[in-house]
């Protein structure tokens, strides 16, 4: 296969599934790791894909946001993984919130019904998975509903969580690295989750490793704010070292 075909064809991979890397990429087409770099370089430079740690994803994906259902078929098993993995570092009676993203609301499902836990949330599918919930006492923090995330934004759900203080958050992100922090497409959005992350004593990260690199519009923190990442193993050993330098604990499921 001459490179301008293979180019095609890593963009039309990158198009379909919203991110390469370049390992996947090198055993598929049966070329080096350095042939696919240079065929991302030729694509950056075309301004077809944008280059992220490990890969590329589609010009202008920054603030491309996957629908609900779309998010919830993606890794599947490893949101799984990582939820119940999730279930270790709830406090055994205390107060946590949740924040809306697709992995934290397994994470919700999972809670033991021997939990005592008080929960709050800016999440409605969050809040459904937990409203039947015996041992849970859940409040439901308010304001405009995005449709794309079945999320509460805005200024009533900021001055709620400026009103508590809980023990932990387990939080969500669309994009997370050492160089370019925690990120999400929606400015809204972002607001709370910095909300979130300041209305609790201990932030706890839920993201799979194909997160990890991407980039979005919109930054609500830095990956030092987190104190434990909770991913998959598909997050290699550099890139783990890399973050637990900067003082976050990582756990791979």
């Amino acid at each position: 296969m001459y490179a301008p075909e293979r180019q095609q064809e890593i963009l039309r991979l990158a198009r379909d599934s919203g991110r390469v890397d370049v390992l996947s990429l090198a055993e598929e087409f049966q070329v080096t790791a350095e042939t696919i770099r240079r065929d991302l370089k030729a694509l950056d430079r075309a301004g077809l894909v944008r280059r992220v740690h490990g890969g590329a994803i589609p010009a202008g994906r920054l603030d491309f946001e996957p629908d609900l259902a779309e998010r919830e078929s993606t890794a599947a098993d490893e949101k799984d993984r990582i939820a119940q993995a999730a279930v270790a570092e709830l406090p055994a009676d205390g107060s946590v919130v949740l924040d809306a993203g697709t992995t934290v609301a397994r994470l919700a499902a999972a809670l033991p019904l021997e939990s005592g836990l008080t929960v709050v949330t800016h999440s409605l599918p969050t809040a459904a998975r937990l409203a039947d919930h015996p041992g849970v006492q859940l409040h439901l923090i308010g304001g405009r509903v995005r449709h794309r995330t079945r999320a509460a934004v805005d200024a009533w759900a900021l001055r709620a969580y400026g009103e508590i203080r809980a023990d932990v958050v387990f939080l969500a992100a669309n994009g997370f690295s050492p160089e370019h922090g925690l990120t999400t497409p929606d400015l809204a959005e972002a607001a709370v989750k910095r909300a979130a992350v300041a209305s609790a004593r201990r932030v706890v990260l839920l993201a799979d490793s194909a997160k990890h690199g991407q980039e979005h519009f919109a930054r609500f923190g830095d990956l030092a704010d987190v104190d434990l990442l909770i991913t998959d193993k598909g997050l290699g050993d550099e890139e783990t070292a890399a973050i637990e330098r900067g003082g976050t604990e990582v756990v791979r499921v």
